[in-house]
């Protein structure tokens, strides 16, 4: 598990629901328990625990992983930012990989919030909260390109109902493993954490009532022998979900370490490009200004890393 406190113990007394259980035996309400079960860090016997509802043995071990406390309060940091546009309602900023969005534990500081703080000189929608704000989306941290953020809490709430919406365009360039076929189509099912391993999400079982649809349109802009060049459309907006979808049709992004498998045809090559992160851009993203009403729309062209990973494998 990770670098927060460990708390182990036995479970004593048969029947009980788990996160009841486990309450009144740590310092944790069942609400804690139940977000923690979730995120894959609660185990049983060594396994994770599924749900906060079921009613292990009496003698079963368990152990809670309790996560380092992210900052109440985000800190200013004049870390360089690379911005495609700015007003007084909303920033559009091209996020190198490497770089949390925000805040959290084990990445307390050096994150995007921070750079908007002092770039921003605090002026940020609060409503996502004094670790998050003007957060209205985010990419993952090893994902580059471009996200927006708002710095009103009107534009705030206007960007978060074309989300919510869907009404956004998100178009997102990946270098596959293999070549689709069809070169272009439709990936859609339920998104949620996966059964095998609480801490992935994967594509569920349609009839498990668990997950969020989710919809990724993509089309193949060049291939090479062993891999290609794809743009991914966002329809919906899930944790990892070109990730999953790709490596769910059998074409996982290269040098995504957690749902791609280690393949010795690229191990070479990415080792001495010194990649190390999956192949993944944010390359557009385009929405209607959410107080002026104008329609905006961003490009971002593939950063160093990619065209060189790009070049060497022919596409």
């Amino acid at each position: 598990m990770g670098d927060g406190t460990v708390i182990r113990g036995v479970i004593e007394t048969g029947g009980e629901r788990l996160d009841k259980a486990l309450a009144s035996r740590t310092d944790l309400s069942r609400e804690r328990i139940k977000a923690l079960i979730a995120e894959g860090a609660v185990l049983l016997d060594g396994k994770a625990a599924k749900s906060g509802s079921i009613k292990p043995a009496a003698g079963t071990a368990f152990a809670v992983e309790v996560p380092e406390a992210a900052p109440a309060e985000a800190v200013a940091q004049a870390i360089p930012l690379v911005v495609a546009y700015e007003d007084e309602h909303l920033i559009v900023v091209d996020k190198p990989a490497g770089m949390v969005v925000h805040p959290a534990a084990g990445n307390a500081d050096g994150t995007l919030v921070n750079a908007l703080l002092h770039h921003c000189e605090g002026q940020l929608s609060g409503i996502g909260g004094v670790a998050r704000p003007g957060i209205v989306h985010r990419i993952d941290k090893d994902t580059s390109g471009l996200l927006v953020v708002a710095k009103s809490d009107v534009a705030h709430e206007g960007l978060a109902a074309q989300f919510a919406a869907h009404s956004l365009e998100r178009a997102y360039l990946a270098v596959v493993k293999g070549v689709p076929n069809p070169p272009k189509g439709t990936i859609e099912g339920l998104i949620g954490r996966s059964d095998r391993d609480r801490k992935k999400m994967a594509v569920l079982d349609p009839h498990s009532n668990r997950g969020k649809r989710a919809v990724t349109h993509y089309k193949t802009l060049s291939v090479g022998a062993q891999a290609a060049l794809v743009e991914c459309r966002l329809e919906t907006g899930r944790t990892h979900q070109i990730r999953v979808h790709m490596s769910s049709i059998g074409h996982a992004l290269i040098g995504d370490p957690v749902y791609g498998r280690p393949d010795s045809r690229f191990r070479t090559l990415l080792d001495r490009l010194r990649f190390r992160r999956q192949a993944l851009h944010a390359a557009v993203i385009g929405f209607d200004h959410p107080v002026t009403r104008d329609r905006l729309r961003f490009t971002s062209d593939l950063p160093t890393d990619m065209v060189e990973l790009i070049e060497e494998l022919a596409l």
